[in-house]
């Protein structure tokens, strides 16, 4: 740490740079696309850089790029640095102080349906920040550094980080709206003995067993029309193709939707992470503060049986 210190004195942002970008998505390609730049250039930089410092920044992996003792004792002076670039460069339209760049990992129906209607305002009060939100089947990894916060289905069992429930969600299971039958046939009886299509999740491209959740309206319950997509699987229903489970947030206020078995309407969780080494920096602390204020103002579209 004391050659950090006294290089660090002398430290150019241009070099500096690659580290924080490789320490952030753990890749030498995923780095190059960023700082468009090859890879070499990157290995090379960051070569540079460990020689310079006489310890090494990373542990090499097959998987990718992770920050050694020294690269995260490092890692706080090089976000302070790129902080400072680009409060340098936004000089003019920054407000508070609070830049550079935010990647938020969620699931595609609450990072899509949820965050992104209210992002603009997060967004009109941080107008310096550089936010990328990837909403997709699937999560980035805040342990590796592929995202700054990530709004998980569970809590992972492992990796510096710093993990709450920052929400419950209810789920239902919803029928199409003009089709009063099957409306009728659900209440009535096991859908499993209806002709009724039953619209769910792929079951083996199933990326969080979170989201298994046809055994709890009835066991053994399977569905014939499948995606992906949490979106696809409301339009579908929505349009007719059948009758499935959806977060009451996501479908309650669809006029092509109507809620079915309001008696078995159950619960997920909602799980905020974030790398323990980005505690302290105004962007993730500005995020989590909108968010839970607005997880708080939208509890009723959350958990609606509980208001």
């Amino acid at each position: 740490m004391q050659h950090q210190t006294a290089y660090l004195q002398h430290m150019d942002w241009d070099k500096l740079q690659y580290f924080l970008i490789v320490a952030q998505h753990g890749t030498l390609a995923h780095a190059a696309r960023m700082l468009k730049v090859d890879a070499t250039t990157v290995s090379r930089q960051i070569s540079a850089l460990e020689t310079q410092l006489g310890e090494r920044l990373f542990k090499r992996s097959p998987s990718g790029f992770q920050l050694s003792v020294a690269g995260r004792a490092l890692l706080p002076h090089a976000e302070t640095m790129a902080d400072a670039a680009a409060r340098i460069h936004a000089v003019d339209s920054q407000k508070d102080g609070i830049s550079g760049q935010l990647r938020l990992s969620l699931s595609e129906g609450f990072g899509s349906h949820f965050v992104a209607p209210r992002l603009p305002q997060f967004l009109r009060a941080h107008p310096a920040l550089e936010l990328d939100l990837v909403a997709s089947t699937g999560f980035l990894n805040p342990s590796r550094r592929e995202a700054d916060v990530a709004i998980l289905l569970a809590p992972p069992r492992k990796g510096p980080l710093i993990v709450r429930r920052v929400s419950n969600y209810q789920l239902g299971l919803y029928a199409p709206a003009n089709r009063m039958d099957w409306q009728a046939a659900a209440e009535q009886g096991p859908l499993a003995q209806s002709d009724i299509p039953i619209v769910g999740y792929i079951p083996d491209i199933l990326y969080a067993p979170e989201l298994d959740y046809l055994g709890e309206i009835e066991p053994g319950l399977k569905a014939q029309v499948r995606s992906s997509s949490i979106t696809a699987q409301r339009q579908m229903i929505a349009a007719g193709a059948g009758i499935g489970v959806l977060p009451c947030f996501l479908a309650a206020a669809d006029p092509a939707l109507k809620p079915v078995r309001i008696s078995q309407q159950f619960r997920r969780s909602f799980w905020l992470t974030f790398h323990q080494d980005l505690a302290a920096q105004p962007r993730i602390r500005a995020f989590i503060d909108w968010l839970e204020k607005e997880i708080h103002l939208a509890r009723h579209l959350l958990e609606p049986s509980s208001q």
